[in-house]
């Protein structure tokens, strides 16, 4: 049975127009010792799939087809707890420990070494992304740190990783200052002026060991903060001529119902981006700096938190170890607004240089599994591969024409939130478009003047007639994407359908005539 239409939706690429280059970083991710994010996630021995070093070899399958590259560690709120000592040496004698930020109990039978070996089995573009403790630590732990990771050899700290089995440098050249430290749930949670104060010693004696490491400030944990704003220009005021990216996190769920205004949540996600760079960019100007500060959104994803919050609340810790937390099943629904946030920050990708999925594994993760079983892809697995496979490039400039939709959160808001990737060696372009409407499909015309680009290499479309189908272990392919008919090049036009509630990729390539 046909879908209802709408109005179509139109936009013009030119190649003479863009926004910037895909980082290849922004297509990173975040495994922090929470939940079953490492154990029987990643790190399970004993499974009938687990390697040598007790990693399980499905998981690193599937996150090599993720696409993943840069990958945050160890947290999150647990690093505001974190000694890193504890993560080093010998397994059996690594103590056991009480976190208080997740309530569980940590046994650091996976640690730096561990870790660090994960990356070097998922390939050449897996970077890690190194968090220091800020909140019950400071700058001579976090020095300690850089020393045992980073210093080749010939002092007690890099000896000390020799004698450990790692002779060869962990070379970590990107660096979290902190995590979160505006929030009162924070271990050794700060005001901007004392956390400013500290960030700014910290990297600066972190780049008298190394001048060019990475650094990245933590910004607001979000937009609705009371202190947003006035935080980024406080810590930035410190730290301005010291680190390169100031951290965005962003988690989004439907509330109350309110679906409409769910599928919109990219809205306030371009809204927070756009504010974040105005702060930098003013606090800059007042520095007189010609230095911009890029963006670190290092925390990104649905996540079902009102939910999770209720309980968490409700039931005093018993401190287990790797219980089952915040393994939010994700819907077809919950993969459109998924795939509508990788747009967004697509489209800012001048300034949004390094971006992670929180989390990687169970933990409101693309990728389950099942302790002893099976690991499978969830719904929004789908988006975030095909953007890290297609998605690499030069970002055109989309300004859509769109039919909209009334939402009770965000007012009139397009139907259509798309853009668009040029891939300068081959000449494909990619389109990566949403349609918010729940019930009408939406014709799309795309005016491709100077593309070069003449035919439809493919279409693929993650829809689904039930918007909360969802996979599960007991059917893991539930939701997948499936091959979409009737694209079309004519000249310079594109012309297409997407359907209702849907993700879908365009392929364009030129004629091979």
């Amino acid at each position: 049975m046909p879908h209802q239409r709408t109005a179509p939706a139109r936009f013009t690429l030119d190649p003479a127009f863009s926004v910037g280059t895909v980082d290849p970083r922004l297509f990173g991710s975040f495994v922090e010792h929470l939940g079953r994010c490492v154990y029987t996630g990643i790190y399970e021995p004993g499974h009938p799939a687990a390697d040598e070093a007790g990693l399980r070899t499905d998981v690193l399958e599937l996150v090599r087809e993720l696409g993943v590259t840069t990958i945050r560690y160890p947290g999150g709120n647990f690093v505001s707890g974190y000694k890193w000592e504890d993560s080093v040496g010998p397994v059996e004698s690594r103590p056991r420990r009480l976190d208080p930020a997740w309530r569980a109990t940590e046994t650091n039978a996976f640690g730096l070494s561990e870790f660090m070996g994960f990356l070097g089995k998922l390939g050449p573009e897996a970077e890690p992304m190194m968090a220091v403790n800020l909140g019950t630590r400071g700058t001579a732990e976090a020095i300690e740190l850089q020393e045992y990771a980073n210093h080749p050899a010939g002092t007690a700290l890099s000896d000390l990783r020799a004698a450990h089995g790692d002779k060869n440098p962990f070379a970590i050249g990107l660096w979290c200052l902190g995590n979160e430290m505006d929030g009162p749930w924070q271990i050794g949670h700060k005001n901007a002026e004392d956390y400013g104060k500290l960030a700014a010693a910290t990297a600066r004696a972190m780049r008298m060991i190394d001048k060019n490491l990475e650094l990245v400030a933590c910004g607001s944990s979000s937009q609705s903060m009371p202190t947003f704003g006035a935080w980024e220009a406080t810590v930035l005021e410190h730290t301005y001529d010291l680190v390169d990216y100031i951290s965005m996190h962003a988690y989004y769920e439907e509330l109350d119902g309110d679906r409409d205004s769910f599928l919109a949540s990219a809205v306030d996600m371009e809204a927070f981006i756009e504010n974040v760079v105005a702060t930098c960019d003013h606090v800059g100007a007042r520095l007189k700096s010609s230095k911009k500060i890029n963006i670190s959104f290092d925390e990104w994803n649905i996540w079902y938190n009102a939910r999770f919050q209720q309980d968490f609340d409700e039931n005093p810790p018993d401190w287990p170890e790797a219980p089952r937390q915040l393994e939010d099943s994700y819907s077809l629904t919950d993969a459109v607004v998924f795939g509508s946030l990788l747009i967004t920050l697509l489209r800012h990708a001048d300034r949004v240089r390094v971006a992670c999925l929180a989390q990687l594994v169970n933990v409101i993760a693309p990728i389950m599994t099942e302790p002893g079983g099976p690991a499978w892809r969830q719904t929004t697995f789908f988006p975030f591969a095909q953007a890290s496979r297609y998605g690499r490039g030069r970002v055109l400039q989309v300004e859509a024409e769109s039919p909209a939709y009334t939402t009770a959160k965000y007012g009139e808001v397009p139907l259509l939130h798309a853009t668009a990737v040029l891939d300068e060696q081959s000449g494909e372009v990619t389109v990566f478009a949403v349609n918010r409407s729940r019930t009408r499909a939406l014709p799309l015309e795309v005016a491709l003047h100077g593309t070069g680009v003449s035919e439809v290499v493919e279409h693929s479309v993650l829809a689904d007639q039930d918007p909360d189908a969802r996979n599960t272990l007991a059917e893991p392919d539930r939701v997948v994407p499936r091959p979409a008919e009737g694209a079309t090049v004519d000249g310079e036009l594109l012309r297409c359908e997407l359907p209702p509630l849907s993700w879908s990729m365009i392929r364009l390539a030129p004629g091979r005539g």
